[in-house]
């Protein structure tokens, strides 16, 4: 019986695997989350008091640790006055998921407690600009230096040590720096993308430079190809969807640094919207807007794999033609194991 690659470890997973995989790897955490909110000896560690009781302290709505509820119900039944009620519940912070999905409309149309507070939506936008300036400055510079030096040593040598030491250091730790130089606004923001990103940038795309093909370098140099017109008619094509796939990477390394950048200067975007509900203890709008930026981020690098896939046609070809077989070894005889000879 043939072995099957059940794990993928050769060849691709049939389709329906792959869809079955990518939501369960979804279905996971919601299933863990939904039980520990709704099954309530699983763990909720608190007390949500419905009637007060003779104990002094306990109020209605009030929430107590299950320890300290016990222990005053034990009291109460030992000096036969009336037992507290309540039932088990988790702690504030960890609103159940139907609370969660609700918060996704109610956060858009609940109107903001103060005049000057911004909608969710304006708070999004806001953010989404943030990232994409910061991005974008951070692309115009670096993929040009990546693939100058992933192309020529002289260029490597030059500038890769000292990006190499500066890349360890921490892009928050540049925020007074740069509003002292840049002001309290966006330009900051701004900022601590760029050196969160820039480079990162520079190293990810010079390494995936190198990796062209170096009979084709050495083809268009004896054609006659050098300097500019050799970066531009053969290595910036041959890794011009490589070059597209690291973008995609950087991107999402641009979001992680939304929340730090946004608190550099004055507080804005999704990071100001999320301190806000923390701080009037909506638990629920703050993980909506967590989830809000998953959703954006993860939503955007789909759609440019999608664009991807379309302005790089054989690259698609060549991953269909990895991971299924061609039609003609669909037609080669399968090989037998070879018979004994008959005396």
């Amino acid at each position: 019986m043939a072995h099957r690659d059940w794990l993928g470890l050769k060849q691709e997973l049939p389709g329906n695997r792959r869809l079955m995989l990518t939501l369960f790897s979804f279905l996971a955490p919601l299933l863990l989350w939904s039980a520990v909110s709704y099954v309530p000896w699983l763990w909720h560690p608190l007390v949500h008091v419905t009637v007060p009781g003779d104990v002094d302290y306990f109020t209605d709505d009030m929430d107590v640790p299950r320890a300290d509820y016990d222990r005053e119900l034990a009291k109460v039944k030992a000096a036969g006055g009336t037992v507290p009620e309540g039932y088990a519940v988790n702690p504030v912070y960890l609103p159940p998921p139907h609370k969660v999905a609700l918060a996704f409309y109610t956060a858009f149309t609940t109107e903001p407690r103060l005049p000057n507070e911004p909608w969710l939506h304006e708070s999004l936008a806001h953010s989404i600009r943030t990232i994409c300036w910061g991005f974008f400055i951070s692309s115009l510079f670096g993929v040009p230096l990546g693939i100058m030096c992933g192309t020529y040593r002289f260029f490597s040598r030059l500038q890769e040590p000292f990006i190499e030491f500066f890349r360890y250091l921490p892009a928050p730790a540049f925020g007074a720096l740069c509003v002292a130089i840049l002001g309290i606004d966006d330009g900051p923001k701004i900022a601590v993308i760029f050196i969160g990103t820039f480079f990162q940038q520079v190293l990810v795309i010079a390494n995936t430079v190198r990796k062209v093909d170096p009979a084709l370098i050495e083809a268009s140099q004896t054609l006659g190809a050098s300097g500019w017109k050799l970066v531009r008619r053969v290595v910036i094509p041959a890794s011009i969807s490589d070059i597209y796939t690291d973008m995609r990477i950087l991107l999402g390394w641009a979001w992680t640094y939304l929340i730090v950048a946004e608190i550099v200067g004055t507080m804005s975007g999704i990071t100001y919207f999320i301190n806000q509900q923390a701080r009037y203890r909506n638990f629920d709008n703050v993980y909506a807007a967590i989830m809000m930026i998953g959703v954006i981020g993860f939503s955007s690098d789909l759609l440019l794999a999608w664009i991807g896939r379309i302005i790089f046609p054989w690259k698609r070809k060549a991953q269909s033609s990895k991971s299924a077989p061609s039609w003609w070894a669909k037609l080669l005889p399968k090989k037998t194991s070879p018979q004994p000879s008959q005396a």
